[in-house]
């Protein structure tokens, strides 16, 4: 650095006019790199603030500005009489130092952070808007917005103090009330306010589950294909997955007492095995609940879309038929009402009550009053049960559609399996094709699909893709389908 009479010469300090930054933020934060990088090493004299201003071309109330900034950091400090000077306290890495993006002496990554570089287990990321064939989706068009705004506009009117206070950790009371009688009346699930927990939708449920229930080295039991989110919830908490694979009947319980007989949980969903759209039979069911007792472990149900089946009446969820108190049920508003709620909820096990109330009191910070109240409201005037009748409906018919389409555009390319539950559904390809390339040549054409092997933990005896049906009318899944059949005939 070359040094006059004025202090320190630096050439390479230079403020930007057409910056959105004033002008004493840039120079303060040009001169603080300068000196954390080296550049400007301790006990060097900078220029007094009239002779930085002249060479800047600001004014001297800048200049000040900038100095009285990096001095109030500790960086600068002021010796009557003499000038301005780097600190003496400030550290500056080695000259032989490599740059920290490239050192191989970072501290340890944590377990999830390496889990995620090395074997990077991406979330499903959503359109915006809907398209032929985004998965999870509900139908924008037809929620009653009218009613929402009313219940919304309603809660902005009351008092201040009860709207705009903290929210409880566990969930606003007339909400946890709603959703039990919910339960009860469209799941068959018996519970009572106190078991229920507000989230801000599955996913957060899902980690404080984990942090909750599980130790790092805990051995669960994954379905094979499965859930992104609930594995790298599971992940994040050090956990060591277990795939087990699927049939049509469920998660195969006897393949996971063969890999894993000391599991300390198991993540399922029944009513929708997701991706592969499978229904859990009774019989897998209690297989499922024997083997937790045997182990002593838990169960996780996620119940993402157990309100919209469309042929016979549905099996009750697990939790129904749980006798000893392992499983933990969650449910979700994201795909009843819509995503930008983010408004989950978990059913637990009494035993689990006291621990569930004390942890998130503790660490938890709740979620949005608003929409929980507005939620309960929507639940206690009936637009809740309401809706979900006219979704049924909306969405049979949007299944219907996928599968008549299916069978006039893509016989002998791709196979749809038939669902009588869910937003999706999965088409199975033959083994000789290539899925990925098929994924990404219908990303190409505008279609949201994704490949089976993403949801896998291990190699998968079937390729396929998923395919949504519930966000976009029949007109434009018959468009979907033919630019599906020609990217597949391609």
């Amino acid at each position: 650095m070359t040094k006059y009479a004025g202090g320190a010469l630096i050439p390479t300090l230079k403020v930007e006019r057409n910056d959105a930054a004033n002008l004493s933020m840039q120079l303060a934060t040009h001169l603080r790199e300068l000196i954390l990088s080296g550049d400007l090493p301790p006990g060097t004299r900078l220029p007094a603030s009239r002779v930085l201003a002249g060479e800047q071309g600001v004014s001297r109330t800048t200049a000040v500005a900038a100095y009285e900034q990096l001095t109030s950091e500790g960086l600068l400090v002021s010796r009557v009489g003499a000038g301005t000077y780097i600190s003496d306290e400030v550290r500056t890495p080695p000259a032989h130092a490599v740059p920290f993006e490239t050192t191989a002496r970072l501290p340890r990554l944590a377990h999830f952070s390496r889990e995620i570089s090395e074997q990077f287990f991406p979330r499903l990321a959503h359109p915006s808007a809907p398209r032929a064939f985004v998965t999870g989706m509900p139908a924008f068009d037809a929620f009653p917005m009218a009613q929402w705004s009313r219940l919304s506009a309603k809660y902005w009117r009351g008092q201040r103090a009860a709207i705009m206070s903290y929210p409880d950790a566990t969930g606003l009371p007339a909400l946890r009330a709603e959703i039990c009688r919910h339960l009860r009346a469209n799941r068959g699930l018996v519970c009572r306010p106190e078991e229920v927990f507000v989230f801000a939708g599955a996913q957060d449920a899902f980690v404080q589950i984990a942090q909750i229930l599980l130790d790092p080295g805990d051995r669960v039991w994954m379905e094979n294909p499965g859930a992104i989110g609930a594995r790298n919830a599971f992940l994040s908490r050090g956990a060591e997955l277990v795939p087990v694979p699927v049939d049509a009947e469920g998660i195969d319980v006897a393949a996971g007492r063969r890999a894993c007989p000391d599991m300390r949980m198991a993540f399922v969903t029944p009513a929708h095995q997701h991706p592969m759209g499978y229904t859990m039979s009774r019989d897998r069911r209690f297989e499922l609940l024997a083997a937790a007792e045997d182990c002593g472990a838990w169960i996780v149900e996620d119940d993402y879309v157990g309100e919209f089946h469309y042929g016979r009446s549905p099996l009750p969820p697990l939790k129904a038929l749980d006798g000893s108190g392992r499983v933990v049920y969650i449910g979700t508003f994201s795909k009843a009402l819509f995503p930008a709620i983010r408004l989950g909820y978990a059913v637990v096990p009494s035993a689990l009550v006291d621990i569930f109330e004390r942890t998130l009191g503790a660490a938890a910070h709740g979620v949005s009053h608003a929409m929980q109240s507005i939620v309960a409201e929507f639940l206690a005037e009936g637009h809740f049960s309401a809706h979900l009748r006219r979704m049924r409906d909306l969405y049979r018919e949007r299944r219907d559609a996928l599968m008549a389409a299916g069978a006039r555009h893509l016989a002998g390319r791709l196979q749809l399996l038939a669902t009588d539950t869910g937003f999706h559904t999965v088409g199975l390809l033959p083994r000789a094709v290539d899925e990925r390339r098929v994924t990404d040549a219908a990303m190409a054409a505008g279609l949201a699909t994704a490949p089976l092997s993403r949801f896998a933990l291990s190699p998968l005896s079937v390729k396929g893709l998923t395919l949504g049906f519930s966000a976009i009318s029949p007109h434009e899944i018959e468009k979907g389908v033919e630019r599906l059949a020609a990217v597949l005939q391609r």
